[in-house]
């Protein structure tokens, strides 16, 4: 594996913080110290800000195809390195190797593949107006934007906030999270390898109290957009109104996981466990709440609690392993605390609930998977846990069903499993989320818009409406047939 990097990325170098601080970066299987990074507050922040600033004029002339070809060539840079990348993320942040391998690198490279192949598509409108004028509509980018990611897919986070930021022209200060920066940090070093100008993306690890709220705060900002739970989102939005900058929130979730009567249950129990327990249960978009019909309970959850008992968890670069660690000792230790709030309601921990009975494990941050039996009105129903832990609760009815689905806060995810298309078309339309899947769970592509409603936040990651959200419309009127305005003729 190459070199680490561990310092600040600004104005295309890499440099210690101003005031030489840095921060302890754990390996969550054992809590060993992988390494040191600088750690970045105020003044760091204003000099990528700066940086970015003077990168824009440049860069936003830049034909939008040369912007796109330097995407292109990092796309084809992470699957060369994939190798290198995989392990890199696997012991940052307790992804098991083989899904760093085959899912978050190669989304990763399709991700920013797809942004570079639409810099030079994404395209303007002519509008229908009166007689003698042409109006045309062009997308301009917005300028300098800053993008605060989390720590559960740092590695994939990169492609689905730069890519389209730098495909529509804008440059670039990333404040990732300060427990997993180690793969920001080197597709930085990638772009500055392959010829990305200096400035145009700058990377800022530090603490969201201090980097990210300067961040959201700054007046050389013109957008924020944020990854991460409903709380913080709601400290941008009133840190970002000193400007009256742009804000995009892709927040906490709940996601309803229903399995109708009819379900073909092998599918149901194989993809409700993918819903869950992929990532250790760390992601928005999880199937956290499985609403299962009465009629099928008993045989559904016979097979899910089975196949969660035989789920490998172990050190994440172990090729067998099928879960890993939670990402930080803090967080697992936030996860099970919900087993205690789960029992304090009545809910039965039907299986987990507690570290694996595993020497090899007990330095790390491990969770069993976990299964709780729970009312949809329990807390574990309805706050996010952000951990491999379900509940489980069942329904007689469609309406019932719904009504469940739509009975938290959130509206980011869902999924349900039906032979019925008829009722899966009706259902997907009156969840209440941003994002459905049918017969499926957590498909992503970079051509479908990622994002929610509600307490889930606003605007979307991905496809064309995520360059939309990184672009201003400019009308443009010519008077073509030099025509004046009836009533200043002289």
């Amino acid at each position: 594996m190459k070199p680490i990097q561990n310092k600040l990325f600004i104005s295309g170098k890499f440099v210690d913080a101003c005031d030489g601080a840095s921060i302890d970066v754990l390996n969550p299987h054992d809590n060993s110290v992988i390494t040191r990074v600088a750690e970045a507050k105020a003044a760091d922040v204003d000099l990528a800000v700066q940086a970015a600033a003077r990168a824009f004029p440049k860069w936003s002339a830049m034909a939008a195809a040369e912007r796109g070809k330097l995407l292109l060539k990092l796309a084809d840079r992470i699957e060369a390195e994939a190798d290198d990348l995989a392990r890199l993320e696997a012991m940052d942040t307790g992804h098991p190797i083989r899904d760093a391998r085959q899912i978050d690198v190669l989304r990763t490279a399709a991700c920013y593949r797809y942004f570079g192949g639409m810099a030079d598509k994404f395209q303007g409108s002519v509008v229908p107006v009166e007689p003698g004028f042409l109006n045309y509509v062009q997308r301009m980018p917005i300028g300098v934007v800053g993008q605060i990611v989390p720590w559960n897919f740092p590695l994939m986070f990169t492609s689905w906030k730069m890519g389209p930021a730098l495909a529509a022209g804008n440059t670039v200060v990333m404040k990732p999270a300060e427990i997993t920066p180690l793969s920001t940090l080197r597709i930085a070093e990638m772009m500055a390898e392959i010829g990305f100008p200096e400035g145009v993306v700058n990377i800022v690890v530090g603490y969201g109290a201090t980097a990210g709220q300067h961040l959201a705060e700054h007046p050389g900002v013109g957008k924020i957009a944020f990854t991460g739970s409903t709380a913080v989102g709601r400290r941008i939005v009133e840190a970002s109104k000193g400007n009256l900058k742009r804000v995009q929130l892709e927040l906490g979730g709940k996601g309803a996981n229903i399995v109708f009567e009819d379900a073909d249950i092998a599918a149901a129990v194989n993809g409700s466990a993918w819903a869950i327990f992929h990532n250790q249960g760390q992601a928005c978009i999880a199937g956290s709440r499985l609403v299962v019909h009465e009629r099928v309970a008993d045989e559904f959850l016979d097979r899910f609690v089975g196949l969660a008992k035989s789920i490998r968890v172990g050190d994440p670069l172990d090729p067998e392993t099928e879960m890993g660690p939670l990402t930080s000792a803090l967080h697992r230790d936030r996860v099970l605390s919900y087993v205690g709030v789960a029992r304090d309601q009545g809910g039965s921990i039907l299986t987990g609930g507690k570290a694996p009975n595993n020497a090899g494990l007990a330095a790390g941050c491990y969770v069993e998977p976990t299964v709780v039996r729970a009312k949809p009105t329990d807390r574990v129903s309805q706050e996010e846990v952000f951990g491999p832990f379900v509940t489980v609760t069942t329904f007689r009815n469609d309406d019932e069903a719904l009504q469940i689905a739509n009975s938290t806060e959130y509206g980011l995810g869902s999924g349900l499993w039906t032979r019925d298309l008829s009722r899966a078309h009706k259902m997907a339309a009156a969840i209440r989320a941003g994002m459905v899947w049918i017969n499926s769970y957590k498909r992503v592509n970079p051509g479908s818009p990622f994002g929610g409603v509600g307490q889930s936040g606003y605007g979307r990651e991905m496809g064309f409406e995520a360059m939309h959200d990184y672009t201003e419309a400019k009308s443009v009127w010519v008077n073509v047939d030099a025509v004046i305005p009836p009533h200043f003729k002289r």
